[in-house]
């Protein structure tokens, strides 16, 4: 047996089938709890895998989930793995216009798609011409144009196919795409060797521990262990971050738990009530709303279960971590750094206000963007990543060619951020590059200006940007969400403040204030739109 992702899913299940595996507790509809052992919910990606087969899906081939939270999505994410097919995930907030050049890009075959969104598909599908086969699942909304081509329902389907295993083997070299982006561009799909995404995104099997040594050592390791440990995703599981969460869980053979949408008092009544033990999510942007339920209406809730929180694809800002370890003092806030092209890079230190500080793993340097070669202690330089790293960018030769490299016979890929590097190895991140605002040829990195905007108390979230500017060349700006109940703190109150945490150059010359700022649903900063209300405001 190779490394691959649903050879060893099937062995966890063959190891601990009566074991809770999935508990969705919103499903729509009928509001009722959908609970899955590991048999079962294996059953049910057997049952939709034969559906997708015996409708021509081949190996190799693209299949869409353009789903929200819930069993269905991780029926159909194994029911792709277990005929060889390549899962590809859809940002649910795409209108039709980038539906339809992420399903033209992505050269999706089948789609499988929560009802909500057939409006959106219909008017989507004639842009993608390969797309020939649809499962729908939920009834569409009242009135919505149906799809030329017409879907099967999902419970159709699943029932139409049978509920045992005939799929032949599988290889480590099967492939596994994450779409990422579009915030500030189109979304670019980064493609995975199997085996290499089970070690740099799962851990091998143990994230915290030592990986496995062989494939069947990672059922011997859940056959020989016990339960209770519980996994809550809150982030979409179309993000990298609560996929690799949900896989990681079913790796220890434990309990996943999901919401169809973020909503922060759910996530807390969920934790006392399924005696959740890890929650992983993305930045302040879903941290700081538990928090303030925490410290409001949902203070005193049982969270005696919760060991840690996790957070990667976005900073979590200094204030709002004390906060959070203020209210739970016992339990660990884990600042992760990865990405779709590396997977897990290390853990932010404890460090306060020096910036956001990594121990990194042994697989990970500060490079120089050109030779390539790492930098000296002190020196900017590019994240990069040995060893476990993507085949490239699905569709994108070069883009591909731009940001993956060899050197000295290891494959390599280059990340977005700029970071330096001390003499003890701790990796300090400046912010992403293509981000970076060059004002009078001074370096800006937004992360580090957002930071100290968000250390205010009136501030609940900002995104910072350069703003054109005649002399400066840029000159930054800053989009500010005030915290609701209080009134907006001045500019001048907040450059005060930054000025105390910031060198001059780096204080926001421009404020911008917005009821909300926009965040994808996992949390990520939107610049593009974030340099438009800068732009038309600052």
């Amino acid at each position: 047996m190779d490394y691959n992702l649903a050879d060893l899913f099937e062995s966890v299940v063959d190891a601990v089938p009566g074991r809770e595996a999935l508990v969705h507790l919103d499903h729509p509809g009928d509001g009722a709890e959908h609970r899955l052992t590991y048999a079962g919910l294996d059953e049910a990606a057997n049952r939709l895998a034969h559906h997708l087969r015996d409708s021509g899906v081949r190996p190799g081939e693209h299949v869409g989930l353009h789903l929200y939270n819930g069993v269905g999505y991780l029926q159909a994410l194994w029911a792709c793995l277990k005929i060889r097919a390549v899962p590809v995930n859809v940002n649910y907030r795409y209108v039709a216009g980038e539906l339809a050049y992420l399903y033209r890009d992505a050269g999706l075959t089948a789609l499988v798609f929560d009802g909500e969104f057939t409006g959106r598909v219909a008017a989507a599908l004639p842009g993608a011409p390969t797309l020939r086969h649809l499962v729908r699942a939920g009834a569409p909304p009242a009135g919505a144009p149906e799809p030329a081509v017409a879907p099967v329902p999902l419970d159709e389907a699943e029932a139409s196919g049978a509920p045992w295993r005939d799929f032949g083997p599988r290889s480590g070299d099967d492939r596994f795409i994450v779409y990422t982006g579009g915030t500030t561009g189109m979304p670019k799909g980064v493609l995975w060797r199997q085996e290499d995404l089970f070690f740099a995104g799962l851990g091998g099997g143990a994230p915290t521990g030592e990986p496995v040594k062989h494939p069947g050592e990672l059922a011997e390791r859940v056959a020989a262990g016990g339960e209770g440990l519980v996994f809550l995703p809150a982030a979409p599981l179309m993000h990298g971050t609560s996929t690799l969460t949900a896989l990681i869980a079913f790796g220890f053979g434990q309990k996943v738990v999901l919401h169809r949408k973020f909503v922060p008092a759910e996530v807390l009544r969920t934790v006392a009530k399924e005696r959740v033990t890890s929650v992983s999510l993305v930045g302040d942007a879903m941290l700081r709303p538990l928090v303030d339920a925490l410290a409001g209406p949902l203070r005193g809730t049982d969270c005696s279960s919760l060991l840690t929180v996790s957070s990667s694809g976005a900073i979590l800002s200094d204030a709002v971590r004390e906060e959070f370890t203020a209210l739970l003092p016992g339990v660990a806030l884990l600042n992760n750094f990865g990405s779709s092209e590396s997977g897990f890079n290390g853990t932010a230190t404890e460090d306060r206000g020096r910036g956001f500080r990594l121990r990194v793993n042994g697989r990970t340097a500060v490079v120089d963007p050109v030779t390539h070669e790492p930098v000296p202690p002190g020196t900017p330089g590019r994240v990069a990543q040995r060893g476990h790293v993507p085949l490239g960018y699905h569709n994108d030769p070069a883009k591909t060619a731009e940001t993956f490299f060899r050197l000295r016979g290891e494959r390599w890929v280059l990340l977005g951020d700029m970071a330096t590097v001390d003499a003890e190895g701790v990796v300090t991140v400046l912010g992403r590059g293509s981000q970076c605002i060059n004002t009078g040829g001074e370096k800006v990195y937004p992360e580090e200006v957002e930071q100290a905007l968000k250390a205010h108390p009136d501030v609940y979230d900002a995104l910072v940007t350069g703003v054109p500017d005649p002399r400066w060349g840029q000159r930054v700006t800053a989009v500010v969400q005030p915290r609701e109940g209080t009134p907006p703190p001045s500019p001048e109150a907040l450059r005060a403040h930054c000025r105390d945490r910031l060198a001059g150059y780096k204080v926001p010359r421009g404020v911008v204030y917005t009821d909300r700022v926009r965040r994808s649903p996992s949390g990520k900063a939107d610049y593009r739109w974030a340099k438009e209300v800068a732009e038309g405001g600052g």
